[in-house]
């Protein structure tokens, strides 16, 4: 099934299963702002799945995941003029071929400027890349492929963004691919891979972890848009849309959160820190995107589905001495205030969440949300705005502050009146 189908067909059954049980929610529209629209025979791309990145000079970079020059999707960047709009220029154009195609992540920053990100099909094998975008001196960008995925042990179809060690060496996820046979996955259930540079300039990848290789999937299966974060000690965490226990959630299993630890050897060691389950729904089922840290070494993530009303949850993982960790649901999404929230949060100086869900909402095209603790160990909600459509719809991807505490993110666009939107919201 393809992404922008399996994202509609949750529309419908969005429709059906949360309207009835909207609820009334706190609202503090912000100043929202768009930055720019994109068309579906643009050259600038269309439908927007990742986030974006800002640069020390506020121009912002992000990813398209259709359109272009061949229609295989853009890397664009967005920068502010005197005058307070924002111009637009197109760093690569995917072909689809050799050089990748339909990236659906947001992109990272080296120190000297260069972009990194994945794309989900292409490369020498068709079945995706993790490429580098260099800025030359007269202002174009020269793309180089460091990896190339053959669909088998070594991963396929990288839905996800990449993130740095301090070494330089990236980390990311594959849904596809990896070691397992398991009939849950016929093309493989996914890995964790690792991209060390040599000396000559190239790239060799190694694979940290091949999803589904115990029983049932007890250790997870498809890591969906779900990047990677490390904590202090160099452990890296995640989540996989399925597995847990297949014997759930229609056959895949409902998710899960994990951890790897490096040994001495190099290799890694998987620890699963909480399996989703559809027997206790109200904690939420499928975490969909990357993890947040808070100070205290808590994470927080979102949920797909599950919740008190069915849309979707934020959650909360705490660590116990023993090694365990314990699961508080911050928010349920009821309809009117979001649902279906796919992606990963960011805190603000405070200590408040910020989000987005991908429907619900007054206009039913998905919201921007903060949640903000409370003395008593609650959250409160608040919504920033509700998108109808006019024009942006359907947030895919989380958002970002800049220096001045605005927000910024993408919208997917709802394909037949709108293809995807940059915004801004103000304090």
């Amino acid at each position: 099934m393809s992404l922008r189908r399996r994202w509609r067909m949750l529309g419908v059954l969005l429709v059906v299963v949360i309207l009835p049980l909207l609820t009334s929610a706190a609202w503090a529209q912000g100043k929202y702002k768009t930055l720019h629209t994109f068309e579906s025979s643009g050259t600038g791309g269309s439908a927007l799945t990742g986030g974006l990145i800002v640069d020390q000079s506020g121009n912002l970079y992000g990813t398209a995941a259709f359109g272009g020059t061949y229609s295989q999707g853009t890397v664009f960047k967005l920068t502010p003029g005197s005058n307070g709009g924002w111009a637009i220029k197109v760093l690569h154009s995917f072909t689809g071929g050799a050089d990748g195609g339909i990236p659906l992540a947001a992109l990272i920053l080296d120190q000297v400027g260069n972009l990194y990100g994945t794309a989900r099909q292409g490369g020498n094998n068709g079945a995706g890349v993790v490429f580098k975008l260099a800025p030359n001196q007269d202002g174009s960008w020269t793309e180089s492929i460091l990896y190339s995925f053959t669909g088998g042990a070594d991963g396929a179809v990288p839905f996800a963004g990449l993130i740095f060690d301090q070494a330089g060496n990236l980390y990311g996820t594959t849904v596809e691919g990896g070691g397992s046979t398991n009939s849950a996955c016929s093309n493989g259930c996914g890995t964790v891979f690792k991209l060390t540079a040599k000396s000559d300039g190239s790239w060799t990848e190694s694979v940290l972890h091949s999803f589904c290789l115990l029983d049932a999937c007890r250790d997870g299966a498809t890591p969906f848009i779900a990047g990677l974060i490390f904590d202090q000690t160099g452990n890296l965490y995640g989540t996989t849309e399925h597995g847990g226990n297949l014997s759930q959630c229609n056959g895949n299993g409902c998710g899960v959160v994990f951890q790897l630890t490096p040994n001495a050897d190099g290799s890694w060691t998987e620890n699963i820190l909480h399996r989703f389950s559809s027997i206790n729904s109200y904690w939420g089922v499928f975490p969909l995107d990357s993890l947040i840290f808070d100070g205290s070494g808590n994470l927080y993530g979102t949920a797909e589905f599950g919740g008190a009303a069915g849309g979707g949850v934020v959650f909360q993982l705490t660590p116990n001495a023993d090694g365990s960790w314990r699961e508080k649901v911050l928010h349920s999404f009821t309809g009117r205030d979001g649902s279906v929230p796919y992606a990963s949060l960011i805190f603000d100086h405070s200590g408040n969440l910020y989000g987005t869900t991908f429907e619900g909402g007054a206009g039913g095209a998905g919201v921007v949300f903060k949640l903000t603790p409370n003395s008593n160990g609650g959250w409160h909600e608040t919504v920033l705005h509700a998108f109808h459509d006019r024009p942006g719809a359907l947030p895919n991807a989380g958002v970002i502050f800049d220096g001045a505490g605005n927000l910024y993110g993408t919208t997917y666009g709802d394909s037949n009146t709108t293809f995807g939107s940059v915004f801004e919201i103000t304090p």
